[in-house]
């Protein structure tokens, strides 16, 4: 088998026979053109190229898209020099922070998501406050409230009136 790959991978199979197969023992000629394929028993076949899925369109690896991520936070209140602190060291942490709201009992964080659909976006959502409450010293809050929409619809959106930006864009801000 091993010479039968070889000679498909270099193209040809001139001076090279199997030793298993009728027709193809050693002494033969090698220079003797093998001509059209034999048909009944002993008959050697050639390997038939896989065609499988060749109707199919190659598959592509799905592509991250952005998602627009509004996380809703409340519990007990907090001193509000403590939780700014703590949300400007979440949105040095977390690359795509856009901007947070707060208030001494509640916060909202609006930021870019890329995953691969809605569901991978949510789920990374719904770990971001838990994940860096230890390393950006956030309060002990719960999750309130969770939108997540795809780029098209966000900006749909902001151009029909509805869901405007929050008034200032980029960064930590009291409501």
């Amino acid at each position: 088998m091993e010479r039968r790959r070889e000679a498909a991978l270099n193209g040809g199979t001139a001076g090279r026979r199997l030793t298993s197969i009728d027709g193809g023992r050693e002494g033969d000629d090698p220079a003797e053109p093998a001509g059209p394929p034999q048909h009944g028993p002993g008959a050697v076949r050639g390997i038939r190229p896989d065609r499988r899925g060749q109707g199919e369109p190659p598959t592509v690896p799905e592509q991250a898209r952005l998602w627009h991520v509004v996380l809703s936070v409340s519990g007990p209140v907090t001193p509000l020099s403590e939780l700014r602190a703590g949300l400007e060291r979440l949105a040095h942490d977390h690359s795509f922070f856009l901007t947070a709201r707060y208030a001494a009992d509640h916060a909202e964080i609006r930021y870019w998501e890329q995953a691969r659909d809605l569901h991978d976006a949510a789920a990374i959502a719904l770990r971001l406050w838990g994940e860096h409450k230890a390393t950006a010293k956030l309060p002990p809050w719960e999750i309130v409230g969770l939108e997540v929409v795809d780029r098209a619809t966000y900006h749909k959106r902001v151009a029909e009136g509805f869901g405007d930006p929050p008034p200032h864009l980029g960064g930590v801000h009291p409501y």
